[in-house]
């Protein structure tokens, strides 16, 4: 069984289980609701809708809420030096499709569970690994010298200087050598005669 649902102005074509991206809704993150703006049903009998068929619904739970993909705009005004660069990431909302409900009361349910995706969750998650990543790199670069940072110091001088010394070795190395420019003698000209 298939439905046609209409939201934001927009239809889609919806199974149970599927996952569709729509306008933002004024929804919550995991609420579930029912879209019953159905246009048609589909499956064994097709039943289409005068504009929506009655008693037909779909329900649906929201597993996210993000930006899609930048899309870059240009303006541009010929012989007028006038340009501008827009870049713009529009908001969504991704809806699982949990079941879908036909006129004459038939059902079928998703056969899988949604996973919820929560934005700001995984962000914190994400800063609290790069910040256990700094801190395993503070703590690889010292290591060895002892726990005072003033031990350390030094450790960490010397091998700057060993990077700075192979960086001049590799230019040498690369062949960046001065070439002198060479004096042309004109073919007109009369060339000076040696005693």
């Amino acid at each position: 069984m298939y439905a046609v649902v209409q939201t934001g102005g927009k239809q889609y074509r919806v199974k149970a289980g599927d996952s569709i991206r729509v306008d933002l809704l004024d929804k919550k993150l995991g609420e579930e609701f029912s879209l019953d703006q159905v246009l048609l049903v589909g499956g064994d009998v097709t039943t289409f809708g005068n504009p929506t068929v009655k008693g037909a619904k779909v329900d649906v739970m929201v597993t996210r809420e993000d930006r899609g993909p930048k899309i870059i705009t240009i303006k541009r005004k010929r012989r007028k030096g006038y340009r501008r660069t827009i870049g713009h990431r529009q908001w969504y909302m991704e809806l699982f499709v949990t079941s879908i409900t036909g006129a004459d009361g038939k059902s079928v349910k998703a056969d899988s569970k949604p996973e919820v995706y929560d934005l700001e969750k995984a962000q914190k998650v994400h800063e609290e690994k790069m910040a256990k990543l700094r801190e395993e790199n503070k703590k690889a670069r010292f290591e060895g010298a002892g726990d005072n940072k003033a031990e350390a110091a030094p450790a960490v001088k010397k091998v700057a200087k060993k990077a700075k010394t192979k960086k001049s070795v590799a230019k040498k190395k690369s062949g960046a050598k001065k070439k002198t420019a060479k004096k042309k003698v004109g073919k007109g000209k009369a060339k000076a005669k040696k005693d």
